[in-house]
Parts: structure tokens; C-alpha cells; sequence
């Protein structure tokens, strides 16, 4: 199934039924007064959150999305029937937003998470609730509400705890193969990832965090160059992203120092918050390099881009921690995976921490 993470569609909730004047007809009771019932309520429309979906690609061809109207009151104090609401089952990790506006409506970050979009207009009341002492024969009903119409823009953003960055080739889909059970597509030229991919990493028994490998990077994404910057929103529920670097490109002008500044460069682009991140540097591919040239390949890139960090002023997440594997032998993918999984249980406990103190202050 094709991948698409973005889709704009249309909601219109049900009008609420119109209100009756209605009197009771009836041998025997003469003057038996006023029985209009109100009109049903008009359906409504809700968005929820599904994991057995994946892709907003139904959303690209079904765009119009209507609620029923609510019935009519009648007569003899009946009341109309309520329409039936419209459930959309949308992929976890939807957001949701006014398509007009821009305003935030929902953001489906949970499985059955249940939000109105479209709310069904109140149906019209009917003429029993205009009787008085001094108006005993009202003719006075009022007719339902419009329900609400929106166009509403769609994005799916994955929900993983780590994030891939890295120039096409780098071997992040290689990666994602070796530490978890996932199978992106690999091969030996660039952009083989299309489409963000997820793998488990499983740690240890009860222990694992879900990886996410993003299509690679170019100079000049901004400008949408590739596949530009339409991927990166992805990352933004990411706790840590892991900065894949080439140390043993075969192409002879490729630099991994201008490489890495240039993913960095246009990560600011996209987002400033996303920028200040953690990341991590992960040079990738030793198994390239021979054994006598490898610890002075490191060395030169951590004294080139490390500590060229340290010494400039926009250092975003600060200074990057750096790590060595080759994602095809799996070297070094062991001690990176543990690294990471006790970042994040030590994340997920500051979050508690500050979450029990916010509270206790209340």
C-alpha cells in the first residue's frame, strides 16, 4: 500500500431537525392545546485513532465526508430521531488541524482516541415549549441548527522514540535491518527509502524503544531539492535523533564533515525545535577502512566537526555524543542500542519526576 502521510478533506455535520406546531386532535377533548415535538439532533462526526492503520491514503480519494440530517418533529409530543454520527478511523499519531485557520483540533496520539471535528446542529424545537397562561395556542416552532462544515488538512506523524538522519547511502535502512526484526529496502545507490520505515529494538526481554528511518537528506532540501523536507515532521515526536555519517564513502569528493553540516544545516531550516533535539553522531561503514586508518579517520572527523561544535555559538543540541559501528557486521550496533535505551528510561524518568512535582503543587 502506498504510503501517504498528508490529506486534505471536507466535514459536514447533519442540520438538527426542524420543530413542529402541532395540536392535539382528539374526540372528546376539545382544546386538547399544543403536542409539536422537536427535531432529532443532526449527526455529528468524530476522528479516531486506530493502530491497525497506517496511511491516510483513503482520505486521498474519499475527501467529502456528510453527516445526516435530524428528523422532524410530529405530532402527539413525538419527537424526531437523532442521526447517526460518521466515525473517521484514522492512523495513531494524526494531527488534526483547520485547514482555513491553521488552528490545532486534535492530535490522535493514542490508540481509540476519540475527537470531534464536525459537531451536528441541535434539532428545532416544537410548539409545546411555547404554551403559556396567556398563550395557550401557540403556532411558534423553531427550526433545527446548521451543522458545522470544515476543511480540515490531515498529517501523520509516526510515533517513535528514535529518529534517523543522514545524506542518501548513509546506511540507515542497513541499521534499522540489523537491530530490529523491520526489512527496508537496501541497495548500493541512493534514495532506496521512500518512505519513513519502523523497527522494534529489542533491548532485552521487558526492554525496547521503535526507531524511525527517514528518506535521506540533500543540500538544498529547503528549496526541495529530492525529497525535500516533507518527511522530517516524522521526527518531531522523536526523543533522540541519530545522526548517520558515511566515514568511507567511495566517492572521492564526498567530504563526511561537509556532509554532516549540511543535514544540520537543513534540520534548522525546517525547525528550530527539531534543531534542539539531542543527537547523536554515528559514523557508520568502519568495516570500509582499514584497521590502521580507522582510529585516525575518527579522529580527524571529531576534531573537524565536534569540536568546531564546541568553539561556534549555534551549537543547537550541543555537543553530539559519537559513536562508531558498521550497520553491515553489526560492530558497535549493540553498545549504540543500549546507549540509547538508557536515554530514554532516564528521559521517561525526568518526565515522571516533573510530572509528580507539577502535581503536587497543585
Amino acid at each position: 500500500m502506498k504510503f501517504i502521510d498528508e490529506a486534505l478533506i471536507e466535514v459536514h455535520a447533519g442540520k438538527g431537525g426542524d420543530g413542529v406546531a402541532s395540536f392535539r386532535r382528539e374526540k372528546y377533548v376539545p382544546k386538547g392545546g399544543p403536542d409539536g415535538g422537536d427535531g432529532g439532533r443532526g449527526g455529528s462526526v468524530y476522528a479516531v485513532a486506530d493502530r491497525n492503520i497506517n496511511t491516510l491514503v483513503e482520505y486521498r480519494f474519499a475527501r467529502i465526508h456528510r453527516a445526516r440530517s435530524g428528523e422532524g418533529g410530529h405530532g402527539s409530543d413525538c419527537y424526531g430521531k437523532g442521526a447517526p454520527d460518521v466515525i473517521l478511523p484514522m492512523p495513531v499519531g494524526t494531527v488534526i488541524t483547520d485547514a482555513e485557520s491553521g488552528a490545532a483540533l486534535a492530535d490522535l496520539a493514542r490508540h481509540g482516541q476519540r475527537a470531534l471535528i464536525a459537531k451536528g446542529g441541535r434539532g428545532g424545537l416544537g410548539n409545546i415549549h411555547f404554551k403559556s397562561s396567556t398563550n395557550r395556542a401557540p403556532r411558534q416552532f423553531t427550526t433545527g441548527e446548521p451543522g458545522e462544515s470544515r476543511r480540515l488538512k490531515l498529517e501523520l506523524r509516526v510515533l517513535a522514540d528514535v529518529g534517523l538522519l543522514g545524506m542518501p547511502n548513509a546506511g540507515k535502512s542497513t541499521f534499522v535491518r540489523t537491530v530490529s526484526a523491520a526489512r527496508p529496502k537496501v541497495a548500493d545507490y541512493p534514495f532506496t527509502t521512500l518512505h519513513p520505515h519502523l523497527g522494534v529494538v529489542r533491548v532485552d526481554v521487558n526492554r525496547s524503544f521503535v526507531v524511525a528511518d527517514m528518506p535521506g537528506l540533500i543540500e538544498g532540501a529547503a528549496e526541495g531539492a529530492g525529497l525535500g523536507h516533507q518527511f522530517l515532521r516524522h521526527l518531531q515526536r522523536t526523543r533522540l535523533l541519530l545522526h548517520m555519517v558515511d566515514l568511507a564513502s567511495l566517492e572521492r569528493s564526498s567530504d563526511p564533515v561537509h556532509d554532516a553540516k549540511i543535514i544540520v544545516e537543513e534540520l534548522r531550516k525546517y525547525d528550530p525545535s527539531l534543531f534542539d533535539k539531542p543527537r547523536w553522531m554515528v559514523l557508520n561503514k568502519v568495516d570500509l577502512i582499514a584497521d590502521a586508518e580507522r582510529d585516525e579517520r575518527v579522529r580527524a572527523f571529531v576534531d573537524a566537526y565536534v569540536g568546531r561544535r564546541r568553539r561556534s555559538r549555534k551549537s543547537g543540541a550541543g555537543s553530539p555524543r559519537v559513536f562508531v559501528i558498521s550497520a553491515l557486521t553489526g560492530d558497535g550496533c549493540r553498545e549504540l542500542t543500549l546507549a540509547v535505551m538508557e536515554f530514554l528510561e532516564q528521559s521517561a524518568r525526568a518526565d515522571r519526576e516533573t510530572a509528580e512535582a507539577a502535581a503536587a503543587t497543585q
